[in-house]
């Protein structure tokens, strides 16, 4: 068995004139799969809530109430299976197979342990929803939801963990297919659970859960056979001596993946916040929050993409102990987002009643709103290449194991700037939801800056 394998060639130190343009092809390289991996999820998600809304607009607040509760819980679990790329990505570097399986191994194993703890939420969630004030017929109507989504927990998590070893290893093509496939047998599968169609049983919101959750078992169960036999991921035998758990890097694993996950909560916290802050304004602002928000959704794959490339490219350099290759990956990462999110930026800017009327249709009682949304749309520009900036820079950083003081900077950035600042533009000052996303860019912009900042004094820490 090969204990040892060798990374890509890279250009040699003193070779500097193919440098950014050798990191710019590899970073696109690894990012396009990535970003279009991820816009496969959102597909899933939003063909979900398309055929939810057949069965009416409760069933759409249901379903809305109960991906509120399930992403709480799974956010935490998307955070640590995050650590996963670093280590593989480094061990890869480094020419470590050992460690690449290692990698993968722990990542399987947590994915179930922290499963079975995060189930509870979700099979809880009509509680969870009547203690926050919902309206009993809606949080058991969320229930019925709820209780066929929980159990694709574990095989959604694990699928990530495989994702990231396979993407750690310059292989990011898999995911993609898979999830491709994904996306049309998730639409069938769910429309037949819900309506009763093909011989399946007629189950409404519990079948469009269950659905879900089958979905996510077959990704995970494709994901495990192709790195189980097809090559090159055969060749690490990542499945061998599944068993047995290295410890210590699994603690290095919670180590560098809580601090994410806590990060992940502190934004999701401020955006659900943001929401609640929306309804004491107006129902136009709420609508106009919740479009500018799904369409910053779609934008930020752009970033979310480069930036996991990013965590593999440095994760490289670092397996390699190559310090300027280290600065060399992040630098290129982030003029890449840069670019490509300021160019989208420009044509949401330029399309903004277009995304207005695309959701609230053009009648003059919609005007105010289509007119909203496009106002806010021009003011989250600048939050838009932030939000960018800052995922960029923290998927540099997880590259080198430094999370603990991205998740310290989040919560500067989100609560002790961003919502502060929001809630007294938007009621001190009077400004309504324009105010409440000045406080989105704004904090945005401090927590991109401060992991600027960190990125290079640790770079600088490791070249001397």
């Amino acid at each position: 068995m090969l204990d040892t394998v060798q990374p890509r060639p890279q250009p040699q130190a003193g070779v500097p004139q193919n440098h950014l343009a050798e990191e710019f092809v590899e970073t696109l390289r690894l990012a396009v799969p990535m970003m279009l991996t991820q816009l496969g999820q959102i597909a899933m998600i939003t063909t979900d809530l398309a055929l939810i809304g057949r069965l009416g607009e409760e069933a759409v607040a249901a379903a809305a109430l109960a991906h509120t509760v399930y992403f709480v819980s799974f956010t935490f679990g998307l955070g640590l299976m995050s650590a996963v790329s670093p280590l593989a990505a480094q061990a890869f570097g480094a020419g470590d197979v050992r460690r690449i399986r290692g990698a993968l191994r722990v990542g399987l194993w947590v994915a179930l342990l922290i499963s079975l703890p995060m189930m509870a939420s979700p099979l809880y969630g009509e509680h969870i929803l009547l203690a926050l004030g919902q309206a009993s017929q809606s949080a058991a109507l969320a229930q019925r939801y709820l209780y066929g989504l929980a159990w694709g927990i574990a095989p959604a998590l694990g699928f990530i963990a495989l994702r990231s070893m396979m993407s750690a290893v310059n292989r990011p093509q898999a995911p993609l297919w898979i999830t491709v496939a994904a996306i049309p047998v998730n639409a069938v599968l769910v429309y037949a659970l819900i309506h009763g169609l093909f011989g399946m049983p007629q189950l409404g919101l519990f079948g469009a859960g269950l659905g879900t959750t089958l979905v996510n078992l077959g990704t995970f169960l494709a994901a495990l056979a192709v790195v189980a036999w097809r090559k090159p991921f055969s060749d690490y035998h990542p499945l061998a001596n599944l068993w047995r758990i290295d410890w210590p890097l699994m603690r290095q694993l919670v180590t560098i993946g809580a601090p994410i996950s806590f990060s992940l909560l502190l934004e999701y916290g401020l955006f659900s916040s943001a929401a609640l802050l929306m309804g004491l304004i107006s129902t136009a602002a709420i609508a106009a929050h919740q479009i500018a928000l799904q369409v910053t959704a779609v934008l930020f794959m752009v970033p979310l993409g480069i930036g996991m490339a990013a965590t593999v490219r440095v994760g490289h350099a670092f397996g390699r102990n190559e310090p300027l290759a280290v600065r060399r990956a992040g630098l290129v990462a982030a003029v890449l987002g840069i670019v490509l999110v300021s160019a989208l930026t420009v044509a949401i800017i330029l399309g903004r009643y277009q995304v207005g009327r695309l959701f609230f249709g053009s009648s003059e009682a919609s005007a105010a709103t289509i007119e909203l949304t496009a106002t806010l749309l021009v003011v989250g520009a600048t939050f838009f290449i932030a939000d960018g900036l800052q995922t960029i820079m923290g998927g540099a950083l997880r590259g080198i194991n430094d999370t603990r003081m991205t998740l310290v900077f989040a919560a500067i950035g989100y609560w002790c700037v961003a919502f502060p600042v929001g809630w007294v533009l938007a009621f001190n000052a009077q400004l309504g939801a324009v105010g409440i996303w000045i406080g989105f860019s704004v904090g945005s912009f401090v927590y991109a800056g401060l992991l600027i900042l960190r990125f290079r004094m640790l770079t600088r820490r490791l070249a001397g």
